[in-house]
């Protein structure tokens, strides 16, 4: 049985800069009061008309990564596409992707695992490669918030902490079972789902059918709705037990980590994490200061630029770690 093995990492991130300042002008906030509560100084929003959209933004970030893995794009094998914001309802962007980069006819699969998206796409593309099923597949983790946001005072508890990007790998087959990745954890908790969701448009309680004929202009039900304390809550004692289970399967101790991506959705979990773990600021990387919480793009923009940073070097051990809606939460130990 084989490993797969990262070899090529890109990320592409709208140019449009909104700070906290920038909200403050929209809603009654303050850049001390997102700071003191998320970490966040800005994030990038796409801006209407300009092209980018959650398909095109992972093209873009794909191109990188298949370009910096020496591999042809006719050498992939397998398209995941990790996204809670499609360009449309139906198809997912996975076509959008394989047509767009000019693949030939492989398949492409959509996950919707929200912030987790990244980490269970990884853990399917691994599982493909390890069987033999696969040998090079395209991983792409993609966002655009910012058109689905409530940019009022009502909706600031969600609409300052999200941001817009997209990160893409390339895996493949790595033959020592020594190095690439080495495990993937996975687990869920439906009974949570509802305290992070966007109810509408959905086929359970509101579809399309029903918002229109209400016209109610004071409806929430299509803007993200998040318990943020809960979340909070949950998320913490999640990571922790994710990142311990990856490592205890893999006889590893939290010394050996050389470097910690966890999901960028707040700093204050990141924070608590690393002190948890007793781990210092070279063995986590953070970027939510820039980017906000781009959900299942926010790892693969991070790993990215770690990399670019100089921050992962060939043999060091690298997790990733994400707690998200659904409840949804999972981890990924890799060998570089």
């Amino acid at each position: 049985m084989y490993n797969s093995k990262i070899i090529g990492l890109g990320k592409y991130v709208p140019d449009n800069v909104v700070t906290n300042n920038d909200l403050s002008k929209m809603m009654d906030t303050n850049d001390a009061w997102i700071q003191e509560r998320t970490g966040i100084k800005e994030r990038r929003w796409v801006k209407k008309g300009s092209g980018d959209t959650t398909a095109t933004m992972g093209v873009k970030a794909a191109k990188i990564a298949i370009e910096r893995s020496g591999l042809d794009k006719d050498d992939i094998d397998f398209i995941i596409f990790a996204t809670l914001s499609p360009d449309m309802y139906f198809p997912g962007p996975g076509v959008q992707v394989q047509h767009a980069l000019d693949i030939k006819t492989v398949g492409a699969l959509d996950v919707r695992n929200q912030c987790s998206g990244f980490v269970y796409a990884m853990s399917v593309a691994d599982n493909f490669i390890k069987t033999g099923m696969y040998k090079n597949i395209l991983v792409i983790g993609s966002e655009l918030h910012s058109f689905g946001l409530d940019k009022t005072t009502r909706g600031r508890g969600v609409s300052v902490i999200f941001g817009d990007g997209a990160g893409a790998a390339v895996l493949t087959r790595e033959e020592d079972n020594s190095k690439g990745v080495l495990s993937t954890h996975l687990h869920s908790q439906g009974e949570h789902a509802e305290e992070l969701v966007l109810v509408a448009p959905g086929m359970g309680k509101r579809w399309v059918d029903d918002i229109l004929a209400d016209n109610d202009p004071n409806d929430e039900s299509y803007f993200p709705h998040m318990n943020g304390q809960f979340v909070f809550k949950n998320a913490v004692v999640r990571f922790s037990e994710v990142i311990m289970e990856g490592l205890i399967k893999n006889k590893l101790q939290v010394d050996d980590i050389d470097m910690l991506i966890p999901h960028q959705a707040n700093l204050r979990i990141a924070q608590f994490i690393q002190k948890k773990f007793k781990l210092n600021d070279d063995q986590v990387f953070n970027n939510i200061q820039k980017y906000g919480n781009t959900t299942a793009a926010s790892i693969p923009i991070a790993l990215t630029e770690a990399w670019e940073e100089g921050k992962i070097n060939e043999g060091d051990t690298v997790v990733l770690a994400a707690f998200g809606s659904g409840f949804t939460w999972g981890s990924v130990i890799m060998k570089w």
